[in-house]
């Protein structure tokens, strides 16, 4: 089965609306002027929450080949929870896309694979795609039970879901040690996790879903070394975080498929 491969670029706590209009902007244009193919990555740009209306309107408006992404989403419907932004209300801004249990969100926010479970459901109900994080610390890397660890939080994440529903999300690994540090798993790392996380969706479920879910990496992903990663079995995207706020940059990533591996 061929997995349409998926660059997501993961702005976090960054640029203030005016600043999202410049960013785009000049996103689409560096693509453009690649001749950037659309049939051969997704790019998704994933902004913080007050940026959303007007990436969405730019992305609209001006036919920019992006898919808009959240980066989290509460796991209540409504009511009394200050603060939330729940999934209807970002569907109704075209998301299509929405993050949950990114590594900052477990590591400093305390959340667990029962809440991420709960809001990966509430993403699916909107008719959005969930975007699954699970990754191993430096810690459980050094103690080389980084597989087992990785692979609990699959079970975890993916409980009481369908195999249809498995099939249509994206789960994306992330090795905590590698975020923001400089250091990147090599491709064999990241193929080792991938690897074993669709072979867990297989045990779990059965082949097709297997491999019908795509499996990114995530963790220092540049234009160096991309082209590495993506040519991993495995590997169907990238969850790029620092390296997506770098226009040309970004754009080369998404390209990945005109790099040298």
């Amino acid at each position: 089965m061929t997995r349409k491969p998926i660059m997501a670029g993961n702005w976090k706590m960054n640029l203030n609306h005016v600043e999202a209009t410049g960013m785009v902007q000049k996103l689409a244009w560096t693509l453009a002027d690649k001749e950037y193919d659309g049939s051969k990555s997704e790019c998704v740009v994933v902004p913080p929450f007050t940026d959303l209306r007007t990436v969405q309107t730019l992305i609209d408006g001006e036919r920019m080949p992006f898919i808009l992404g959240a980066q989290n989403v509460s796991e209540h419907d409504s009511g009394a929870h200050t603060g939330e932004i729940s999934a209807d209300m970002l569907a109704k801004l075209q998301v299509t896309y929405v993050v949950v249990g990114h590594s900052e969100r477990r590591q400093f926010h305390g959340e667990t694979d029962e809440l991420i479970n709960t809001k990966a459901k509430k993403v699916i109900a909107a008719g959005m795609t969930p975007i699954i994080c699970v990754g191993e610390g430096l810690d459980i890397r050094k103690e080389g039970t980084h597989v087992e660890y990785t692979l609990n939080q699959v079970r975890g994440t993916l409980a009481g879901l369908t195999a249809e529903q498995v099939a249509g999300l994206v789960i994306a690994y992330e090795p905590v040690w590698a975020i923001g540090t400089g250091e990147v798993a090599t491709p064999a790392d990241a193929q080792e996790v991938c690897g074993a996380i669709r072979a867990e969706v297989a045990a779990l479920y059965d082949q097709p879903t297997a491999d019908a879910v795509r499996i990114q990496y995530g963790g220092s992903v540049k234009s160096g070394n991309v082209a590495q990663i993506m040519a991993q079995p495995d590997v169907d995207g990238a969850l790029v975080g620092g390296a997506s706020l770098q226009p040309e940059e970004f754009a080369a990533i998404v390209r990945f498929y005109d790099l040298p591996a």
